[in-house]
């Protein structure tokens, strides 16, 4: 009883946490760390925090392995801080800056209210869904794509070396953000070519500058609920639909479904729920979806019943090796 009463408390206080790390994000210490450990009070006096206040933001994120503190009170990088850097591969920054934004923050202490009505509270703290708040608003929009494109880059490699893509053929990546997974997937089939379609705002960043894939790709303007580019052999929507309501998914399938020929394929990239046994991440990241978006993490009968309506049919689930999944979708 005892240990179920630590746990109960403990985890009532959890928002505490994410609240510390923004600290140690916003003031970039894990940077000042780079060249070695320091104390709070060096850390304060490079930040220009509160050095006392500082010292026990750092303590208690030790206890979580962010940051080691030894016997002389200096505090030194983990494996886990290491990653909170911004010149490391796989940095992880731009993600918990936005995990830990209002944006995140605020919706989620009105979870209660999303449970009683069924719609996330964000619109009505913010005046606007999410896409809509952070479209030309520079610093939203940029903190949001940069961190999608850190999470994709943990993942790509794996997806794009779980689908047999043919030797020839052109695939359009919707709202593929800054083009990693478009980049990635171009330099393993040589014999492809690409779109990236995005907000023009997202565009004039795109990282598809490498000369692995020079002059086999190319940018367009577009948005998914209205129109996009006709008869290519593959449409790829990767973390979309799990971010949208029915509704909302529904219109951007058949968007997708009027541009495409018999010949297509629209490949899912996204979590697909099993019935039992659904994995820790996978239920947080369901939650979320239920935060701040109006959209969930589908099992494959309810991403059935979206392409139903349609006219899409999937064709087959691809596993890879993360915790997402391919659904090949073709045109009934």
């Amino acid at each position: 009883m005892a240990a179920a009463v630590r746990q109960v408390l403990g985890d009532s206080l959890g928002y505490l946490y994410p609240a510390a790390l923004r600290v140690a994000l916003r003031t970039d210490i894990a940077g000042h760390l780079t060249d070695g450990p320091k104390t709070a009070a060096q850390l304060a006096e490079l930040t220009g925090v509160h050095a006392p206040s500082l010292h026990r933001i750092l303590r208690f994120l030790a206890t979580r392995g962010i940051f080691r503190e030894d016997t002389v009170s200096a505090f030194h990088l983990t494996p886990a801080a290491h990653v909170l850097r911004t010149d490391v591969p796989y940095s992880v920054r731009p993600a918990a800056l936005l995990f830990t934004d209002e944006m995140y923050w605020q919706p989620a202490g009105r979870l209660e209210d999303t449970v009683r009505d069924g719609s996330t509270a964000f619109n009505d703290i913010f005046g606007a869904p999410l896409f809509d708040y952070i479209q030309g608003e520079g610093e939203r929009e940029q903190l949001f794509t940069d961190a999608m494109d850190t999470m994709s880059m943990t993942e790509q490699s794996g997806i794009v070396s779980s689908y047999d893509f043919p030797e020839t053929g052109t695939v359009i990546d919707l709202a593929g953000g800054l083009g990693g997974f478009l980049r990635t997937l171009l330099a393993a089939n040589p014999g492809l070519r690409g779109v990236l379609l995005e907000r023009e705002s997202v565009l004039r960043r795109h990282k598809l500058d490498d000369p692995a894939i020079e002059g086999r790709w190319e940018t367009a303007v577009g948005d998914f609920f209205q129109a996009v580019p006709p008869g290519a052999d593959f449409y790829v929507l990767k973390r979309i639909i799990h971010d949208k309501s029915d509704a909302d998914s529904v219109r951007i399938l058949r968007t997708v479904r009027s541009a495409m020929s018999e010949q297509s394929r629209l490949l899912i990239v996204d979590v697909v729920r099993p019935d039992a046994d659904i994995s820790p991440s996978a239920t947080i990241s369901d939650v979320l979806m239920l935060t701040v978006f109006d959209g969930r993490e589908r099992s494959e009968e309810e991403l059935e019943e979206l392409l139903s309506a349609a006219d899409l049919k999937s064709l087959r689930v691809i596993p890879t090796p993360g915790a997402l999944s391919i659904v090949e979708v073709a045109a009934v």
